[in-house]
């Protein structure tokens, strides 16, 4: 079972991933991963190496802080 810490970061990523306005592909293709693994991130107890995560929140124009549940914007 997930953690709540889990369940916050895996809804706020697919919440910033949708609001982009990008596909998986584009934002698999902008940080150097598969399709596949951006759509691992927000399904399963996967998650990025922190420099693929700072890329992610980049391509995204997210907030790390806001995904990781230390803000609420």
């Amino acid at each position: 079972m997930d953690s709540a810490g889990e369940k916050i970061i895996k809804k706020r990523l697919k919440e910033e991933i949708r609001n982009s306005g990008l596909t998986t592909v584009e934002i698999a293709r902008r940080i150097g991963v598969s399709p596949e693994m951006i759509t691992q991130y927000c399904t399963t107890k996967k998650f990025p190496k922190l420099d693929t995560f700072r890329e992610l929140c980049l391509a995204i124009g997210a907030s790390a802080d806001y995904i990781l549940g230390l803000k609420d914007y």
